[in-house]
Order: structure tokens, then sequence, then C-alpha cells
């Protein structure tokens, strides 16, 4: 029987993240303004054909598959992103090793927030993306240099998403600590810390496995346009 997080997106869009989910049964995608991942039941012929007729706008779509998907000849596969995904281990956050300033992020913090993320490049936020909620940072000399935040929700699992901090405001502990006020709002709920990383990024997979991250299993990212 195929894990819940084998198939994230879709699965996040018919249970908690039902709220922000357009489309039918078998294929969905969240609200344009929020964010840009669809999911499909089957991943199979009909569902990326119902996909390509349903799509709104002449945006993309991700779609994540632990397998090698054939892409219909009717998309153009813009990028394909060789990712991990882990899963936290412990019943506990991890240690809190320095004191840092955690702030909450709400709406007058968007244009900041998307700012910091063409910067760095950890993945899509877009102008309602807050709306998934729980978004905090860290601010020096009134500057947003790091953050991160909740996005898929599928079932009893949370994905930790949207982690970054300024190039100029690294070694001080702010994506540690954004990171484990994230676990530990998680583990507060009762629900599973995830998380989804471009396999490249060496010292982010360094940062997760430290502080309780294990691998679960390779994931790919399909960035498809019509």
């Amino acid at each position: 029987m195929a894990h819940i997080l084998d198939n994230p997106i879709y699965n996040a869009l018919t249970t908690n993240h039902r709220i922000f989910s357009e489309g039918d049964e078998s294929v969905k995608y969240y609200h344009r303004e929020v964010a840009s991942f669809a999911g499909m039941k089957t991943n199979s012929e009909s569902d990326f054909k119902k996909l390509h007729t349903m799509m709104p706008d002449k945006g993309v779509f991700i779609v994540f598959s632990p397998d090698a998907l054939k892409i219909p000849n009717y998309w153009n596969l813009i990028k394909e992103i060789a990712m991990f995904q882990f899963v936290y281990e412990r019943d506990e956050a991890p240690e809190l090793k320095n004191e840092v300033n955690i702030n909450e992020l709400d709406q007058q913090h968007v244009d900041e927030m998307i700012a910091l993320v063409e910067l760095t490049k950890p993945g899509p936020f877009l102008s309602k993306t807050i709306n998934l909620s729980n978004y905090t940072g860290v601010f020096e000399n009134k500057q947003l240099v790091a953050m991160a935040g909740h996005r898929f929700h599928p079932s009893n699992y949370i994905e930790v998403s949207a982690v970054c901090a300024h190039p100029d405001f690294l070694g001080k502990g702010y994506a540690y600590a954004v990171i484990r006020e994230q676990i530990k709002r998680i583990l507060e709920k009762s629900q599973i810390p995830f998380l989804h990383v471009r396999q490249d990024n060496v010292a982010a997979v360094k940062l997760y496995e430290k502080l309780g991250f294990r691998i679960r299993i390779e994931m790919k990212a399909h960035v498809l346009a019509k």
C-alpha cells in the first residue's frame, strides 16, 4: 500500500488543504495565488490531460512524484528537480542552540518574504502563500533575514517549507532557529514534520539531518507549462 507521503500534494488537497483546493476527485491544484502545486490521484495519462484542460492561466504547475513520470507531449517540461523527502523522527524539538528572537510573520511582511525567497530560491512563494500558516522569521536591524513556515498538510503530516536565510547573515544560527520553531509547533499539534530539499543542497541536507530529520524517499519535482 502506498504511503501518504508518496503523493503529498494530492493527499494534502484531499485532506487538510481542501479549503485551498481546485479541481475534481482525481486532479487537484492549489488556488493560484496560494501555490503553483498540483496533485493527481494516479498520475495517469487521463489525469495529465485533465490537469492540462483545467489549467486556468499561462503559468506553471509543479507536480511531485517518487517515480519517473511519462510527461505527455502537450505539456512543456520546463524543469525536473531531484529532491530528498525528509521526515522528522524524534518526539521532541531539537535543543535550542542560542537565543534567537522568533517573530510571527503576517500579510504586512509578504513583500519582504517574497524578496527573501527570490534571493535565496528555496521554492515558490506567492502573494497568498502565507495563508498556509505559521510563518515565522528573524529580523536584524528591521530587515527580514530568515524565515520558514508550513506548506503541505496531508493527514497527520505537516511540511516545513520556505526555509531561507539571507546570505549576508549566515553562521548566526537563524536557519536552525526558524526550522526548530516549525518542528516545535508541528509536534505541539501532535503532527509529524516533514520537508523536501534539493539533493544538490548539501548544506541544507546536513542541517536537516543535524536537526533530527531522516531521508524517507527520493522525490522529483516536475515543473510543467502548457
